[in-house]
């Protein structure tokens, strides 16, 4: 596979920024962070283009085309609901592809009252009153194209409908749903098909970004057929996301949707599932496959993500080339992680294919003594018949690799972006 150039734009976003931690470490694809306003994508992205012009502005376009044409872009990957909405509408003009879904389910998603007209009969939807018909207390305002909290506004009383009414346009006055609020993240492939969701309530808000977020069962399979009511209904490519939140009668309503992943998603990548690099891998047609660990994780923000995992483990397996050695440099986040491990009295197993003698590569790097064992394999037996420890996990780049293992051993498995979450 050669390698692709990806834009982010704008980078400094929340959904920017993941996706610079869930692909900076792949060999496939090189980022190109892209603002407008030098935020912290500044300091994030090597590569990194700034002052391009804001999206309402005429020469926008203009610049992204000769961005793509100067930096020979592959892909754009818009990180923001109404920029994703205006690079869908120029894709052809633009010149390379456009992460994101079509340019019709880009513009439902966009406006809550379409989304609502859209899936009206399909899901449960909130009421949504004209302001004369309020007369019913509290109600919740909030802007037709909008995401997160920006605009909104429980409205308790009818001076306060009525002063917010002569400020606001364009907003719509909803029911207001009292119960927990989720969640949903999705992927769908180019098929059509849904690959992937994962329910997740969102225990703590913070100017509409879930700060603190654990994933919840769905025994009754009631979050299932949601995603896959919306999912037939909506033509979905790649990551998206439904919000809900339960009524007085504690039945799953729908908040908004996206077409793209939602600001607290990497729950799921710490759990395998890479949204970011699934959706860049389906945009260029390849067939995915998803893999999720079997464990629990909740993700509390604070700037950075910190991960809590009910998994033990005593040994570590892990690969080299790619892994510890990512372009001819060693991966100092893994390496801190295998130190980690070492302060733990957590044994370190190197399990490598390595093309030359591994251990002239290892003292290269001056890393020969880290390791409790050397295993390195000249044949094309798979790694999982060297596994010798149930209560072992593997760290590899290799997709094949790791199914492999995840499928005959049963162990936990993970991938250089997944490393935060052990650390």
């Amino acid at each position: 596979m050669i390698v692709r150039n990806i834009l982010v734009f704008p980078c400094g976003s929340e959904i920017g920024l993941e996706v610079y931690r869930s692909v900076k470490y792949s060999s496939h694809f090189n980022l190109i962070g892209g603002s407008s306003v030098d935020d912290h994508g500044k300091f994030v992205f090597s590569n990194y283009i700034g002052d391009i012009p804001f999206i309402d502005s005429p020469c926008f376009i203009d610049k992204i085309k000769e961005i793509v044409r100067d930096k020979g872009i592959d892909a754009i990957y818009p990180t923001m609901d109404s920029v994703i909405a205006v690079l869908k509408k120029h894709e052809i003009e633009i010149g390379c592809k456009i992460v994101s879904s079509d340019l019709e389910t880009v513009e439902i998603c966009l406006s809550k009252s379409r989304t609502y007209k859209t899936l009206k009969g399909t899901v449960n939807t909130p009421k949504v009153y004209e302001q004369h018909e309020i007369n019913i207390f509290p109600v919740f305002a909030k802007p037709d194209i909008g995401y997160g909290s920006r605009g909104v506004k429980l409205i308790t009383s009818k001076q306060e409908l009525e002063e917010h009414s002569k400020k606001n346009k364009n907003v719509l006055y909803c029911e207001y749903l009292s119960g927990d609020e989720y969640t949903v993240d999705c992927f769908t492939d180019k098929k059509g098909k849904l690959m992937f969701y994962l329910p997740r309530q969102r225990r703590r808000i913070q100017k509409g970004i879930s700060v603190n977020t654990i994933e919840v069962p769905d025994n009754k399979g009631e979050f299932k057929e949601i995603v896959e009511r919306i999912n037939n209904r909506i033509k979905f490519r790649g990551a998206w996301f439904v919000q809900l939140k339960r009524d007085d009668n504690n039945i799953l309503t729908i908040l908004e949707i996206a077409a793209r992943f939602g600001g607290s998603s990497s729950l799921s990548r710490a759990k395998g599932v890479n949204f970011s690099l699934l959706s860049l891998y389906d945009a260029f047609d390849y067939e995915t496959e998803i893999i999720q660990n079997n464990y629990v994780v909740e993700v509390d923000r604070a700037l950075n993500n910190k991960y809590k995992i009910d998994l033990s483990y005593n040994e570590v397996f892990v690969d080299f080339d790619d892994c510890i050695l990512i372009k001819e440099e060693i991966n100092t986040n893994l390496i801190a992680f295998i130190f980690q491990c070492i302060n733990r009295n957590i044994k370190i197993t190197l399990l490598t294919r390595h093309k030359n003698d591994i251990e002239t590569s290892l003292g290269k790097y001056r890393i020969l003594n880290v390791f409790d064992r050397i295993i390195h394999i000249k044949d094309k037996t798979p790694k999982s018949y060297y596994i010798d420890n149930k209560n072992s996990i593997l760290i590899d780049d290799s997709f094949a690799e790791r199914q492999d293992v995840w499928k005959n051993k049963k162990i936990a498995v993970f991938s250089p972006d997944m490393i935060d979450c052990l650390i």
